[in-house]
């Protein structure tokens, strides 16, 4: 940990995807504080450009929609975050199983990723939540069954190329069980691509949450949302350019800040990457 954060305070990119990250998590988090209800409308104050009582402009109820991004962000926030750990949580166990044997019980497994890999992923997402219906329960399920097989090819990889490392067929001589060797020996051995690969999964599950409320599948009204509101904007473009302009850049900013963030990682938990870089 000691070189580990002087890696970090030295990437000038991973200080600015980390300084992204943690303003959208702030006003995630201080949204009630700092901005009014969403959910507050004035018709008279509809589609009016931006100015110095809505910021970002009012969207077609007269709502601010600086107030819709901000509170947004909560949505897409949990989403990310529970779409993720629940990808880590099915993905990373079948990794490690179908890595460390070699039994049919793991080609099983790895056939099974395969055949969700070969789906692309947004269209399986659009089919689950078009069966369960608009939701942001729908979004974190269908994210989630189509998210896994990523990180269960990400662990196969390094386990495999573990399994025959000295130190683990020392382990095997000795008497250690294969859950241990698994657990206490190659988990922690393979934790910061696990770190890497979530950081950058996030970006990508922000993106794909997006596109499923842009195409009215995500959480439904009058949940704030941010690819709801873009698409709420495409009958007001282009006199009102303000109206998808602030999700729009909530949107491009936080997933910016994911990549070079995820980056900076690979770089300060492997430092080959940075020295095959100079």
């Amino acid at each position: 940990m000691s070189r580990f954060v002087p890696r970090i305070a030295g990437n000038r990119m991973a200080l600015i995807g980390l300084g992204l990250l943690a303003l959208i998590v702030l006003l995630a988090l201080l949204a009630p504080l700092i901005v009014a209800d969403p959910a507050q409308f004035d018709v008279a104050r509809r589609l009016m450009p931006p100015s110095s009582a809505a910021p970002f402009g009012t969207d077609r109820m007269g709502g601010d929609i600086f107030s819709s991004v901000v509170f947004g962000a909560r949505v897409t926030l949990l989403i990310a975050t529970a779409t993720v750990a629940t990808g880590i949580l099915i993905g990373v166990p079948i990794g490690l199983v179908a890595g460390y044997f070699h039994n049919w019980i793991s080609d099983a497994l790895m056939r099974v990723s395969d055949i969700a890999l070969a789906v692309p992923q947004i269209v399986l997402a659009i089919a689950i939540t078009q069966t369960l219906g608009p939701s942001v329960k729908s979004v974190v399920v269908a994210l989630s069954l189509t998210y896994w097989p990523f990180w269960t090819r990400l662990v196969y990889a390094e386990t495999r190329s573990m399994r025959n490392e000295i130190y683990i067929e020392s382990a095997v001589a000795l008497g250690a069980s294969p859950w241990r060797i698994m657990i206490l020996h190659i988990l922690p051995a393979i934790a910061s691509s696990i770190v890497v690969r979530s950081s950058i999964g996030v970006g990508g599950t922000i993106l794909a949450a997006a596109t499923l409320g842009f195409l009215g599948l995500g959480a439904p009204p009058p949940t704030p949302e941010w690819g709801r509101i873009i698409a709420e904007s495409r009958d007001y473009l282009p006199e009102a350019w303000w109206y998808p302009l602030a999700p729009g850049m909530a949107i491009f900013l936080t997933v910016l800040g994911c990549y070079l963030f995820g980056d900076g990682l690979r770089d300060a938990l492997d430092p080959r990457t940075s020295t095959a870089r100079r």
